[in-house]
Formats: C-alpha cells, structure tokens, sequence
C-alpha cells in the first residue's frame, strides 16, 4: 500500500463551537491528488472506559453503572467511565474515575487497549482497562450533574444482554471485546 495515495494534508483549522464537552472545528484539507475538501471534526479530551471485575461466591461479576443518557433519551447499563483531566495519566484517571462513580478502587489495574470512538469525525480516543482486587469503600464522589446506581451484574448477564436494552452503549460491546482477549492472552 503506498500511503501517500490516501493521507490528507489539514491546511487550515478554525474553531466554529465550543461547549464544557467538547469544541467542534472546520479543517480545510487537500486530497492526495490536490484537490481540497472542507470536514467537521469534534475535538474532545481522552477518557477511560473500566472494566471492573468481582470474582466470588457468586461467580465473576461486572461492576456496572445505570445512568440517564441525554442522546439516547433513556437509561443505559455499562460499564464506568470518564474524561482525563488535562496532563492526567490514562491509568490513574481509569482508577480515579472507576473510585468516583462506583466507590471501588482497584488492587490491579491494566490497560487492555484503546480506540477511535469515532474516527471519521472525532479526534480524541477511549482507552481500555481492566480493574481487578477490587475493594468497595462504598463512597461515591459524583459530578454534580451524575446520577448514577452501582450494581453488579453477572458476567453471563452482561455478555448475553449486550447490543440490547438496557445495554445499549456501542463503546460497551468494545470493552467485553477486549476483555475477552485479554481473558484469552492470560488463559495462554
């Protein structure tokens, strides 16, 4: 593949809207064969989405949130998650965002991967951990614009149960992607 006959060159970028989540830019660019082509792209921080397990007497268990989803109008089940804070590291945000929305923090915490949510329109990315030992301080510390409910939900149930209300985040079918290779590569 000769890369050169796909990338485009952004020539000029401007800020048309800003808001506390994100911003939103035009960029003008030229094509591989100089032509030019004007795109949207939505300009947001990095976050984590965490995978927290609880294995036990009842078997391994997610540790999952309800939350009200604006966009989707409706309550969603997943897993917990957040913005990094500016220069924050991916991990220690996973583990401080994990603490805040559910009260646990986790013994063993490790990055599984990461992706574009949205590549063709957004230029941030959501990385992946797994969070084991986990403990429960049984402590939330919300946003105050958070509502959100912990429960544990069975491994079984969430895998079973995604791609269908109430698990109707895209990004969530990512994650158990993920953990299960992960899962596979420690099985080895």
């Amino acid at each position: 593949m000769d890369e050169k006959l796909l990338i485009w060159r952004e020539e000029v970028s401007r800020r048309v809207f800003e808001c506390p989540v994100f911003s939103i830019r035009e960029s003008r660019c030229r094509s591989p064969d100089n032509g030019q082509g004007t795109f949207t792209v939505i300009d947001a921080a990095d976050w984590a989405i965490i995978i927290p397990v609880v294995d036990g007497p009842q078997g391994r268990r997610f540790v999952m949130v309800w939350q009200w989803r604006h966009g989707a109008r409706e309550l969603s089940l997943e897993f917990p998650g957040g913005v990094f804070e500016h220069g924050e590291d991916p991990a220690a945000a996973a583990a401080r965002e994990l603490r805040e929305e559910t009260g646990y923090t986790p013994g063993k915490i490790q990055k599984i991967g990461e992706f574009s949510p949205n590549p063709a329109i957004m230029s941030n990315r959501v990385h992946f951990f797994l969070a084991e030992d986990l403990v429960n301080t049984g402590k939330q510390e919300l946003d105050e614009d958070e509502y959100v409910e912990t429960v544990l939900i069975d491994e079984d149930e969430a895998v079973g149960g995604m791609g269908r209300p109430p698990y109707i985040h895209a990004l969530m079918g990512s994650a158990l992607a993920l953990y299960w290779q992960a899962r596979c590569r420690d099985a080895d």
